[in-house]
């Protein structure tokens, strides 16, 4: 794993090059796509680069980590509503290549998705978002690392984490539909991207002695051949020298 800490601007400029630069290489790529505040940033400069006429995404092929279950496409604070509202709605993405887990007709997607992520030829880029208590996703502690997408119940920790997107803490759901840790190791490529100090805690673990184990689930990308962190200071504290 590589680590690279940078102030977060830059942090959402190099990933957003990063980005950009695959498509050019692989204008029909596949990218694994997350939601929350961490990659806002990421995605309000794939929108400039695109209205800048840096980058298409006429050809790009994307499949959102998660959504929770319950919500409504129409509902504000639905994946798929973020996704379109901060991206897809900006961008030439074609609609027929964006796919999001459904968390109302859940079943069939449990069945399906993996498999569409195959057919596309599997995921280029995965870009990822890690929770105060070290999940990825929504792979709370003690998901087994072999799991495919499925149905979780949300951690305590995860539900107080989002209940800022939310009016109460009420009204955040408890459950969630998510790919799981073997479909995300299957990415080709992983970027992680912590901000903040209540991530710092999970990031120390993942650096420090913690073995490779459930109960921190980010730890399995330790097994993965092609990952990059990319931190600022606050998520970075502790790991390296000042």
């Amino acid at each position: 794993m590589e680590l690279k800490v940078l102030e977060s601007n830059k942090i959402d400029e190099e990933v957003a090059n990063e980005i950009v630069t695959l498509i050019k290489e692989k204008p029909n790529c596949v990218l694994g796509l997350a939601t929350g505040s961490t990659p806002l940033g990421v995605y309000a400069n794939l929108v400039k680069k695109y209205e800048n006429k840096e980058v298409s995404f006429k050809n790009v092929r994307s499949f959102n980590l998660d959504e929770y279950v319950g919500l409504k496409h129409d509902n504000d604070q639905s994946y798929f509503y973020f996704m379109h509202h901060n991206l897809f709605d900006h961008i030439d993405i074609n609609p027929n290549n964006v796919h999001v887990p459904d968390g109302i007709n859940y079943e069939n997607c449990l069945k399906t998705y993996d498999n569409e992520i195959k057919k596309a030829g599997g995921i280029d880029l995965q870009i990822l978002g890690i929770g105060s208590n070290g999940h990825i996703a929504f792979n709370e502690p003690g998901t087994d690392f072999d799991s495919f997408i499925h149905l979780v119940d949300l951690k305590e920790s995860t539900i107080k984490d989002n209940s800022r997107f939310f009016s109460s803490i009420e009204e955040v759901p408890t459950r969630a539909i998510t790919m799981g840790l073997r479909s995300i190791m299957q990415a080709k490529r992983i970027i992680l991207i912590a901000k903040g100090k209540n991530k710092n805690h999970a990031i120390k673990a993942l650096f420090d002695e913690h073995g490779i184990d459930e109960t921190l689930p980010v730890s399995v990308l330790k097994l993965h051949p092609n990952v990059e962190i990319y931190c600022d200071k606050d998520a970075a504290e502790g790991v390296i020298d000042e």
